[in-house]
């Protein structure tokens, strides 16, 4: 994220694993997915997930605010690549409940980026509306000192466990499950964070950070999910939904 979270001292997420009742989602372990990447199994086919990103175009994404994807952003061996300036990009369809797959990697020493879901376009920045869940090499950068904006965190709200990621250049799997208000993150088969959206706690948390300035934050019920430009290289691969009702 562009600027740090308003600091306040918030209790760590103790539960590890699936919560209870959650659908079951392909290649969630401590690999990035198997396989040959962004392609689907027949099981995964038949189970009604389907790729957004198809490993060879940009076709599906766009720039936030724009008809267009933005030069910087392009396909790279099978990546949808952040290689040079650019903005924000988002899927061109919107959804509201669902279960999404994205492997992402960071090559070079504190890259930070992130994913966006039911992100909408009214305001000028996508993290106005759209919960982010940080991507980050939390080695170097100065946000992985901090659980709240460490990789896998719902940034700036809820903490993420220590230990998930992997070293940079490896490969990562995020999973982001939003059924109605209930929002889950795993990164490699590990849960990070798990909250409700609008409930008691949630509007405590963004009351007492720098999303408190923006009151459209979180409050769609279906928008775009979005790949994050934070001035750094990052790549994503494998990017899979599940549309729930």
């Amino acid at each position: 994220m562009r600027t740090k979270a308003a600091g306040v001292a918030l209790l760590v997420l103790a539960a590890c694993g699936p919560s209870a009742g959650a659908p079951p989602s392909p290649n969630t372990g401590s690999m990035a997915q198997a396989g040959t990447p962004n392609t689907l199994t027949p099981a995964e086919q038949k189970a009604g997930w389907r790729l957004l990103f198809d490993g060879r175009t940009t076709a599906g994404w766009r720039g936030y605010r724009s008809t267009v994807m933005p030069a910087g952003w392009r396909v790279v061996d099978g990546t949808l690549s952040r290689v040079e300036p650019a903005t924000d990009i988002v899927t061109e369809e919107q959804f509201g409940n669902f279960d999404l797959l994205v492997d992402w990697q960071v090559t070079t020493p504190g890259a930070n980026s992130g994913i966006f879901y039911r992100a909408t376009e009214g305001s000028d920045q996508i993290y106005f509306s759209g919960p982010e869940m940080q991507v980050l090499d939390d080695d170097v950068h100065p946000d992985g000192k901090s659980q709240l904006t460490s990789a896998g965190a719902a940034y700036g709200l809820y903490p993420a466990p220590r230990g998930a990621v992997k070293p940079l250049g490896q490969w990562n799997t995020a999973r982001i499950l939003v059924d109605g208000d209930h929002v889950v993150h795993w990164l490699n088969g590990v849960k990070m964070a798990d909250y409700v959206l609008g409930s008691a706690d949630w509007q405590a948390r963004v009351s007492q950070s720098k999303f408190a300035k923006w009151p459209e934050y979180g409050k769609a019920k279906q928008g775009y999910i979005g790949l994050q430009e934070h001035g750094n290289p990052v790549a994503f691969r494998n990017i899979k939904i599940k549309v729930l009702p």
